[in-house]
Parts: structure tokens; sequence; C-alpha cells
């Protein structure tokens, strides 16, 4: 079974329930979340052998954090400890016409004052097949960038596949450095790349004609992102595949959502769902990429990999927390069709 490693910073998870504004909180869902975990915990659901890396600070909370990734069958003995803190994220969910709001603390978290030569690749990567990381590990710190560089140049001396979800976060770059300063240096060494259509538009300047994320009224022709595709494999000889997800947002609990995959010469295109009550949907890059991984190894078919993503990603948005809580015989239900959301007795 192919071995697969993500690498990035877990944080700890304050939600405030159900629909209710921070000031009206007086307690808080705490769980677990962050991109490179996420995609670790599908894979790892779809049965995948997966390893997490990261920092953790030596304290209670990183053990609850690493009991809860080893209870999803989640490898973490690359795992190093140091630093005073795991980030936190809180989250105010939207809902219909109000826009979710997320607040980071994680300045000075342990990932944030990780240095280079503190975690040994070599010996991470020994039995590996796929490594995955986010552009959202690069944008924490100028530590955090130059270990991410570290593993991927270490991953390509191994010829193990790399792949990333350039996921730009403006709230992160705080630290002198621009995304579209770092990330080109970090995706050349990428196989697969994953974005939508901010993040190839901030970070390369990259975008389609005539296209307003905000203005969709839900729909979108996938097709015009194929230019967006072909111009990051143009600036990236390296790449084999790229994907863009596209969320068309009729309102903050009502959205449609797909993704298209580009080989270089075919351009596949998934299902459109329309996702009529959304309960959570951070995280629903993540499960795409995610069932994306799973796919391209599983199936050996480009087109039923994106189908897997796609459908992959739809079922998460119905799912509380970042992780995607799903199996392989539930996704592939919903591939074939079957979204009626019956009883299952």
């Amino acid at each position: 079974m192919p071995k697969i490693i993500t690498f990035g910073e877990i944080m700890l998870r304050l939600s405030a329930p159900g629909y209710l504004r921070f000031a009206q909180a007086k307690q808080y869902d705490a769980t677990f979340g962050g991109g490179e975990a996420n995609v670790a915990v599908s894979l790892a659901n779809f049965g995948m052998d997966t390893e997490f890396v990261t920092r953790f600070p030596d304290n209670d909370i990183s053990k609850a954090c690493i009991q809860e990734l080893h209870s999803f069958g989640i490898g973490t003995k690359h795992c190093i400890f140091g630093g005073d803190r795991l980030g936190i994220y809180f989250l105010e969910n939207g809902a219909v016409s109000r826009g979710s709001k997320v607040i980071y603390d994680r300045s000075h978290s342990s990932v944030s004052e990780i240095e280079p030569g503190m975690i040994d690749w070599d010996t991470v990567f020994k039995d590996a097949d796929w490594f995955h990381w986010t552009g959202i590990t690069p944008a924490i710190s100028h530590g955090a960038a130059q270990v991410c560089k570290e593993a991927i140049e270490a991953a390509n001396r191994r010829g193990i596949t790399v792949s990333c979800d350039l996921n730009f976060r403006k709230k992160l770059w705080k630290y002198g450095k621009t995304a579209a300063e770092v990330m080109p240096e970090l995706v050349k060494g990428c196989d697969i790349i994953l974005g939508n259509e901010e993040d190839a538009e901030k970070e390369f300047g990259i975008k389609p004609e005539g296209f307003d994320a905000g203005h969709t009224g839900g729909e979108i022709d996938q097709k015009r992102f194929t230019s967006v595709c072909r111009q990051l494999m143009e600036m990236f000889p390296r790449c084999k595949k790229t994907a863009i997800t596209l969320r068309g947002s009729v309102n903050a609990s009502h959205n449609t959502w797909g993704g298209i995959l580009y080989d270089g010469k075919t351009l596949y295109e998934s299902k459109r769902y329309d996702i009529t009550h959304i309960v959570d949907r951070v995280g629903g890059g993540d499960s795409f990429m995610g069932g994306l991984i799973y796919g391209l190894i599983t199936y050996k078919d480009d087109g039923k990999a994106l189908e897997f993503a796609a459908a992959a990603s739809c079922l998460k948005h119905t799912i509380f927390g970042d992780f995607n809580r799903v199996t392989v015989n539930e996704v592939e239900n919903l591939m074939g069709g079957d979204a009626s959301g019956r009883v299952s007795r």
C-alpha cells in the first residue's frame, strides 16, 4: 500500500455553537483541524497508510490532538516537540447572506518557530510514496517556509510524488514576504497542483478573464478555467496534473461545487453538486485533495479520480468540523448517483 506523508500545522479549533456570532457565544466547541492534517484524515478513512508530520508543544493539549489523529489510524512518529503553544483558530459559522469568519491565534506557535534541520526528512521519506503540503505552511513564518522547501527537495531527490494545495490565506502572510515571492520556488518541485481561482491569481498572477467568484449566482462555466491549468503547467514544467476546485456561491448556506483536472492534453470536468444546506464548509478543499490523491492512486483513471474528489468534498459539507469522516463506499455511492440521503437500516 502506498504511504503518504503530509506536513503542516494542526490547530485547536474553537467554533461558536450553531450559527451564533462571536459576541453571542458563551462557550465554544473544541475540535482540531488544519489543511494537511485534514488531508491525512481523509486518506486514513479511505484505508491509506498515512503519516502526519508537525512540531508540537509538549503539553496535554498536544497529547489530546495526537490521540485524535491516532484514532483515525494516522501515524505521528516523525512529529517533533518544542515551543510553547499549539495554534488556535476561532470560527463563526455564517448563514444565508452572512459569511463565516475566521480569527487566527497562531503567532509564536510551535510550528511557526520551526527551523531547518529540526526534521530528518530522509528518515521521514524512507518508505514514502507521496508527500503533500499546502500554501498555508510557508505563510506561517520564514522558518516554516524553509522547512517546507527542505521537505520538497528531499522528496524530489527520492522520486516521491509531491502534491500541493496552493491555499492562499491573506491573513497569514505577515512576516515580510508575500506569497508571490515565496510560493514559486516551492511549487516548482510539485507533480500535482490543486488550487482555486483566487489562489492562482494571488500567488502567480494567473486568472480566468471576466470571472468574479463573488457574483456567480452558483453558475460556473468550468471550461473557462482550462487556461488557468495550462498557465500553471507552463510556469511549473515538473507539474503533471493540475486541478481547480470551483465553488459557486448562491449564499453562505447554498453553494454549487465541482472541479476540473487537466493533464496537459485532456480536460476532465466533474459533476456539479448543488449543496443547499451547508453544515460546515471548512476543510472542503482539503477533502477534495484527499479524495483526489486517493483516486489517482487507486483508480489509475483521471476522470474517475476527479469524480471521487468532488463527491468526497460534497459529503464533507454535511459534516461538522475540519475532518471529512466518510468512507470509500459512501463516496462511491454518491458518485453513482445515490444522493437521496435515505436512512440506512
